[in-house]
């Protein structure tokens, strides 16, 4: 849409029909003194503009115009986004190879049946398809990945390249690290890899199936001072429920639920952050709802306009039709007093 920056120049249009009424009507015209008239008697005099003043009449309106400054405005918006640096602690001791299973499958048989053709996955499967999602909803964040077991282990360091992360992410399987499960280990691994951050938040979810069964230097809870110390929030994620069943040797048998409710709680509150439970995969999909909710990246949408201004083509345009009147001027409408 075409609009002027200054409109109210657009009133000295009044004043070209004023000008060309006095240059045709008021200005004294050339004249030669002759002994009579009588020749003349039956010539009726007739002023009209002459092409020349007419192209200097059209110049004028349109310099009026161009001085107004047309101009089409293109409204746009500028996003600034200013992300948030995350770690992902996860548990890869063997029980995270367990399985939740829903109230809906009753039967051994039903259970096997949905193992095998893959309906029902264990619980690290189950948290890598939900953490990959909500790595993809996140293009702006730093997003870290630690294991751990008996120790942990900095699998990848906080990188805006999701998709090496995500390469590192499908690898991961149960065991590998060992059977037990260290708490604070992971914990020190993330708050090492976020401390120098300069991002205006920095979070460390941790994901267990297990409780706290590995001697460390430090306990969890001096290792979630430290976080706090650093500005690190710590989120925990307990999971499992008490429906689960693991396979081993082509053999079904049922496991109790391990994690410490109690420490995770503890844990996430002395950073300030929140403790999720997710019990099956339903679960797990709300408890990252919910931290990718909770965590909002910091984006910007200044609002600017760009304009394509109109005015230098009128004003060339004001240039020709003024060269085009002197010329005129000049050749074939040439006067002589």
């Amino acid at each position: 849409m075409i609009e002027f920056a200054y409109p109210w120049l657009l009133l000295l249009l009044l004043l070209v029909p004023l000008i060309g009424y006095y240059c045709v009507y008021r200005q004294k015209q050339p004249s030669v003194t002759v002994s009579t008239v009588e020749p003349f008697a039956e010539v009726r005099s007739v002023r009209r503009p002459g092409f020349p003043l007419g192209c200097m009449l059209l110049a004028l309106c349109v310099l009026i115009v161009a001085l107004a400054r047309p101009r089409a405005g293109n409204e746009k918006f500028l996003i600034r986004s200013q992300g948030i640096d995350i770690v992902l602690a996860i548990d890869l001791s063997g029980s995270m190879g367990s399985y939740d299973v829903p109230r809906n499958i009753t039967s051994g048989r039903d259970l096997v049946q949905a193992i095998q053709n893959g309906a029902l996955k264990n619980r690290l499967d189950v948290a890598k398809e939900e953490i990959a999602k909500f790595i993809a909803e996140r293009p702006n964040d730093r997003i870290g990945l630690v294991g751990f077991a008996e120790t942990a282990y900095n699998l990848a360091p906080p990188t805006l390249d999701h998709g090496w992360l995500l390469a590192h992410l499908s690898n991961l399987k149960p065991g590998i690290l060992g059977d037990m499960t260290g708490i604070a280990s992971p914990i020190g691994t993330g708050v090492a890899r976020l401390k120098g951050s300069d991002a205006p938040r920095r979070v460390l979810v941790l994901f267990t199936d297990g409780s706290n069964n590995v001697r460390n230097s430090l306990t969890p809870e001096q290792a979630a001072e430290l976080a706090k110390k650093f500005n690190v929030v710590i989120h925990t994620v307990g999971i499992g429920s008490n429906n689960a069943f693991a396979v081993e040797n082509g053999q079904i048998f049922q496991v109790e639920d391990q994690f410490d409710e109690k420490l995770l709680r503890s844990l996430a509150e002395i950073t300030g952050g929140r403790y999720f439970a997710a019990a099956d995969a339903e679960g797990m999909k709300q408890v990252m709802d919910d931290i990718n909710h909770l965590e909002k990246t910091t984006v910007e949408q200044p609002k600017y306009m760009e304009y394509r201004e109109y005015a230098p083509y009128l004003a060339l345009v004001t240039l020709a039709l003024a060269l085009l009147s002197f010329l005129a001027r000049c050749t074939w409408r040439l006067r002589l007093p």
